[in-house]
């Protein structure tokens, strides 16, 4: 176990079916006297629930300005606009509508409102911020976590630099997750919501702490359930207690959990995707899964047993006649249950074909965002970086 261990988690959770209703009692309990709407296109619109929202907060006499138009992989520019609305409307709570892209432009709206100067200078390392706007989030994928996280990702246009920033002050006040509302998406979504999921449970698993079983065992049966669940909702996309199973389980893969009692964990995959879908917008747990194994066979060497344990406890691999066949056994049985909720193993099994030119800027950009090195399994340069990518591609 590492020497000093935190955790950390002040988000209010309502959980269950139409949790949503309970939106505006639960603001009212905070004091909350005026709402920013804050979500994607028009699904929340056309599903209804946004009007169940907006309802549930006039029932309790709150009001609320809406601000819509989020993208995955959520843009600087809606982020400014809504900075500026939240000052002009005199509002005093943001409320996201939406999955992880909504919730990451909320965060980053409330830092914006709450400290002086330019909101991206959080993205780029170079403050910190002091307070954020209150936040709150009605849940609609399983996927990024971000809706008990500290985590919050943004896209700058110009460059289509994305960049991180990750802060307690950052995380949502409550929380409502009503898995009914998974129902309506395509399985697209989902599957890449589930390899997001996974990913965020991999980065911590793979570490180079002296881990704690505890935390392992936790980490190994959220991996465990998240490929069976979303082997259950692929064949019946309506299985209220699967979809449960996966909002759930994306809320405790992120929230810090699972990193416990460890060094925090790699993240030099996250870091990878980053630059893949700040250039090409891929989907984020797509990008992800076209780039893990990849890097996990650059780096297992660096963290053998951890490997092996992996194989043997999550993927189910009857151990090899070496620790390097049963840790490949692993990677491969990996990238096999990827393939079977129709996620991609490679980048072009995305339609992006990169250039060598593309891998250089990419492996720039990463080696700049993180002022050196990335990981910790086997911490990478800009050229190793460049030999995942061409290994990726």
């Amino acid at each position: 176990m590492s020497e000093l261990s935190y955790y950390y988690t002040p988000t209010k959770v309502v959980f269950g079916k139409a949790a949503e209703h309970q939106v505006g009692t639960e603001l009212e309990k905070l004091g909350v006297k005026k709402v920013l709407l804050h979500y994607g296109g028009n699904s929340a619109k056309k599903s209804g629930l946004l009007d169940r929202v907006k309802a549930s907060l006039s029932e309790n006499g709150i009001q609320s300005v809406e601000l819509g138009g989020v993208v995955p992989n959520p843009r600087l520019s809606l982020v400014y606009e809504g900075i500026e609305l939240v000052k002009k409307e005199a509002l005093d709570f943001i409320l996201a509508v939406g999955g992880g892209s909504v919730i990451d432009s909320a965060k980053a709206i409330g830092y914006g409102v709450a400290n002086d100067g330019d909101v991206w200078e959080l993205y780029q390392s170079k403050r910190r911020a002091t307070a954020c706007l209150p936040i709150g989030t009605v849940l609609t994928i399983a996927a990024a976590g971000s809706e008990m996280s500290t985590g919050s990702v943004i896209t700058k246009e110009e460059g289509w630099e994305k960049r991180a920033y990750d802060d307690d002050l950052g995380r949502p006040a409550v929380s409502f997750l009503n898995p009914e509302l998974l129902k309506t998406l395509p399985w697209y979504q989902t599957a890449a919501g589930s390899a997001d999921i996974l990913m965020h449970t991999m980065e911590r698993y793979f570490n180079q702490s002296t881990n704690m079983a505890l935390t392992d065992g936790l980490s190994e049966t959220i991996l465990r359930t998240v490929m069976e669940q979303t082997m259950i909702v692929k064949e019946d996309p309506q299985n209220y207690e699967a979809l449960a199973e996966l909002m759930w389980a994306s809320s405790i893969s992120h929230n810090g959990l699972t990193g416990f009692g460890t060094d925090g964990g790699d993240w030099a995959t996250h870091m990878l995707e980053h630059e893949l879908s700040g250039i090409f917008d891929v989907t984020h747990g797509a990008g992800l899964a076209a780039i893990w194994g990849s890097w996990a066979r650059y780096v297992y060497q660096n963290r053998l047993d951890r490997f092996v344990k992996f194989a043997v406890n999550v993927m189910g691999v009857t151990p090899e006649q070496t620790d390097d066949q049963t840790a490949i056994a692993g990677i491969e049985k990996m990238e096999a249950y990827y393939r079977s909720i129709d996620m991609p193993v490679s980048v072009s099994e995305m339609d992006v074909q990169l250039t060598v030119d593309q891998i250089t800027e990419m492996a720039d950009k990463c080696t700049e965002a993180a002022g050196g090195t990335i990981g910790v399994v086997k911490p990478l340069g800009r050229d190793d970086m460049i030999e995942i990518y061409q290994a990726a591609r």
